[in-house]
């Protein structure tokens, strides 16, 4: 039996470096027309900027804020063979971006499995689906997601107004891992993983079930993150493939000498977050720079530029996981819970094994 079914990982993912030009330019080198798009300026702080094919170009929403989607016709202006086209807003002249890239099914389809129909465009070879749905109001509700198996990774934002990235991970439960009556985490703060006994907007979480074909959303305290009525969402999931994708967790041991997490192959793209504490979702990719230690990292939650974190703070990107070599509390610090996602740039054994940096 074949170690992985992905034999080339850039096929589905891509990490994607590019300066900008104040104007219209084609990004291109991607290897594939990507479906979802996640663009940060690196050289100074700017908003992350996340673009996708459903719900079409010039609509871009931001991962370290709570603004409804935002329609401009200078911003993402086509998805290419390649890459994709950018006007001359978040594209700054002069400036260094990094972008992230995912291919889903470059089509969309009607999606029956659960209470709400979807709009999906999914690929179930890479385990990734873009879903987007319209609120009902009701208090519990379940949406087909359309990646075929149970993802362990689902990120909800409402489109129509102001709201919180509503964040499902497999192991951030509170009181224990992989519980996802309690995976609740907001991508634009730095909250932790609340306690259930406490209650809160975190209490038993916005998905009370993730399964192979739907997800459960509760309407927590009447709010609008997930399912009020009328109002437009789009969600992206993410179901675990062996060799290409891994959505885990770890404890730090607070030594220089870190922890080290096993994935099975040698990561593209690496985005952890402190779940026992309050802490920064923290992005590191294979291209910056292409070799270790890793120094640079950029954080989905917040605008900042992208800091160098050399002298007191490198990890390293080796050929079945990642190796931390810091005792820094967004990563390491002894006993605490963390969880990470996770894509390749090679896997361990196969056609196209895993090598050194």
């Amino acid at each position: 039996m074949a170690y992985t079914t992905i034999k080339k990982p850039s096929d589905y993912f891509n990490t994607k470096l590019y300066t900008g030009n104040g104007s219209t330019q084609s990004i291109t080198g991607v290897g594939f027309q990507p479906d979802w798009v996640w663009t940060k300026k690196r050289s100074a702080g700017e908003e992350h900027i996340i673009y996708d094919s459903v719900r079409g170009v010039y609509k871009y929403i931001k991962s370290d804020g709570t603004d409804a989607e935002s329609n401009v016709t200078t911003s993402l202006t086509s998805f290419d063979s390649d890459g994709f086209t950018l006007g001359s807003s978040w594209n700054t002249s002069g400036a260094t971006y990094a972008s992230w890239n995912w291919l889903a099914s470059n089509t969309t389809a009607s999606n029956t499995d659960g209470d709400i129909t979807s709009t999906v465009s999914a690929n179930t070879t890479s385990g990734f689906s873009i879903f987007s749905y319209t609120g009902t109001g009701a208090s519990t509700a379940t949406v087909g997601h359309g990646c075929s198996s149970e993802p362990k990774f689902v990120i909800v934002k409402n489109r129509s107004s102001t709201s919180d990235w509503v964040t499902y991970h497999y192991g951030a439960g509170a009181t224990g891992l992989y519980n996802p009556n309690q995976a609740s985490l907001l991508l634009n703060t730095t909250d932790a993983s609340a306690n259930p006994a406490g209650g809160g907007y975190l209490n038993n979480g916005y998905f009370s079930n993730v399964n192979s074909t739907t997800i459960t959303l509760r309407d927590v305290g009447n709010d609008s993150n997930v399912n009020s009525t009328g109002n437009n969402y789009i969600g992206y999931a993410f179901a675990e493939v062996k060799g290409f994708s891994k959505f885990g967790s770890y404890t730090g041991n607070g030594n220089a000498d870190g922890t080290f997490v096993y994935t099975g192959f040698k990561p593209a793209f690496f985005m952890l977050k402190r779940t026992d504490s309050t802490g920064d979702w923290q992005i590191q990719d294979s291209k910056r720079p292409e070799y270790n230690p890793l120094p640079f990292y950029l954080e989905a939650n917040n605008s900042n530029a992208e800091v160098d974190w050399t002298s007191s703070f490198p990890l390293d990107f080796v050929s079945n996981g990642m190796k931390i070599r810091n005792s820094g509390t967004q990563m390491n610090t002894s006993g605490a819970s963390y969880i990470y996602m996770a894509f390749a740039e090679e896997p361990l054994v196969g056609d196209n094994p895993a090598t050194a940096r």
